[in-house]
């Protein structure tokens, strides 16, 4: 699988507004992940994934993008079969990538799925 990586720690600095992030509607997986669903058109979503500090580290399921899937690290970290990122590195997995993420601590991560998951597990 291919990665597309870049970090913009050197072109912006992130603070994330907690209290606006607690206004969104978030829905809980039970295991110490979140997802608000920021947009949707079609296939096409904008969320924004919360991981707790001590969430299950099988909180996430293996799935595939099936038209990839950018990310943007907004707090802490993930790490899945193709490297660790960090807060302020920008992603992009190819078309058909599959993955098993896991947070690196308290992380929230900005995700555009051009055509949706498909959850394998």
């Amino acid at each position: 699988m291919d990665v597309l990586r870049r970090s913009l720690k050197d072109l912006m600095k992130i603070q994330l507004d907690e209290e606006a992030l607690d206004k969104l509607q978030w829905r809980d997986f039970g295991s110490g992940l979140a997802m608000a669903r920021l947009a949707r058109e079609g296939a096409r979503e904008l969320v924004l994934y919360r991981v707790r500090a001590d969430a299950d580290p099988k909180a996430f399921l293996k799935h595939e993008h099936v038209g990839g899937e950018f990310y943007l690290v907004l707090k802490g970290g993930i790490e899945d079969e193709t490297g660790v990122y960090r807060e302020g590195d920008i992603v992009f997995l190819d078309p058909k990538s599959v993955h098993t993420p896991q947070g690196i601590g308290e992380t929230v991560v900005l995700v555009l799925w051009p055509e949706g998951v498909r959850i394998l597990e």
